[in-house]
């Protein structure tokens, strides 16, 4: 099949051979969906194509294999010191990426930064380029439950909810199945949208997904609401966390009185809206605990509480379980 030219806005870059090598050097515990999902579609797009337009390597800090998230590790992978400098290199990481950092990973990177095309992450990956300050001025995305920790730990960084970022000839993904969507787009980009349209349904996908779309499904479709007060209710408590709003405040926005929004929390929560409000500021708190080294005080002004004391005390209520307790049960 005919193949379009690649965008003159395209980032990749490809080899002396005309082929496009992405390149995903693991880190352990990486997410193995975000990989194949990368993966799949390149792999079926030549076969569409017939004719090798991508090829791939998986490359490690040593020779060892490395574990994924699941407990399963794939063939060795290829060492980053002993190989030619890569063209297009994705991070992939996924839990405690910051467990997995050492610095001459973060000296290699530094020294690839001005000979390559692009330098992206796959979820969790950007830990890593943060690290190596090649985030400056870029703007990214990661894996909706990381945020609140990578924002907290990097703010100068901008964070977006996207389900990829393309900036310049940085690619960030938020992982899992939008590393397919991210990777379709780049299809789209270099090989026209009717051979990314084939390798949909190839994948038996209806359709590429716009960056823009959620990460996460919506509140509607996740807890079967439809009012569109409560839905807007539930938008402003998720998106104000650090600086709670006050139901008073809430009720404002939504044109209701604070009576009227407590009644429909009560219908649909049995529970008050500072109630469900709390709730939502604690399952944020437990993620900063689990995925961030953030101190427990930065966790609790981070999700909202005037005091490291009142967190505490709210935390245990909730968990039966202090938050430096979890802390130490999880690591």
């Amino acid at each position: 099949m005919t193949i379009d030219a690649p965008s003159e806005t395209s980032s990749l870059v490809a080899d002396d051979d005309g082929v496009f090598t992405l390149s995903f050097l693991l880190l352990p515990e990486y997410a193995m969906v975000s990989l194949l999902s990368a993966i799949e579609p390149l792999r079926i797009a030549n076969r569409l194509a017939q004719r090798q337009v991508f090829r791939w390597q998986c490359l490690s800090e040593n020779d060892a294999l490395v574990t994924a998230s699941n407990g399963m590790a794939l063939q060795p992978c290829k060492n980053l010191h002993l190989v030619d400098r890569p063209r297009n290199l994705f991070v992939n990481a996924s839990f405690h990426p910051e467990h997995h950092i050492n610095e001459d990973t973060i000296q290699w990177l530094k020294r690839l930064q001005h000979k390559t095309g692009v330098i992206g992450a796959l979820d969790t990956g950007c830990y890593l380029l943060a690290r190596a300050k090649l985030l400056e001025r870029r703007k990214v995305t990661l894996h909706w439950e990381a945020l609140p920790a990578f924002k907290e730990t990097y703010p100068q960084i901008e964070v977006t909810h996207e389900l990829f970022e393309i900036d310049g000839h940085c690619i960030t993904c938020a992982g899992g199945a939008a590393a397919s969507d991210m990777v379709l787009y780049l299809i789209t980009e270099y090989c026209g949208a009717e051979l990314a349209k084939l390798v949909c349904d190839q994948l038996i996908k209806t359709g590429v997904r716009k960056p823009s779309d959620n990460q996460k499904m919506d509140w509607m479709k996740r807890m079967n609401i439809h009012h569109p007060k409560v839905l807007k209710a539930l938008t402003l408590m998720s998106k104000n966390i650090e600086e709670p709003l006050s139901s008073k405040d809430i009720a404002l926005v939504l044109c209701l009185s604070v009576r009227q929004l407590e009644r429909l929390f009560n219908q649909y929560f049995k529970c008050s809206p500072s109630a469900y409000y709390l709730g939502l500021r604690l399952e944020q708190a437990k993620q900063l605990l689990a995925d961030s080294s953030l101190s427990i005080s930065e966790i609790a002004m981070a999700s909202g509480f005037s005091s490291t004391a009142h967190f505490s005390r709210r935390y245990k209520e909730c968990y039966g379980i202090t938050a430096s307790g979890y802390r130490l049960l999880i690591k």
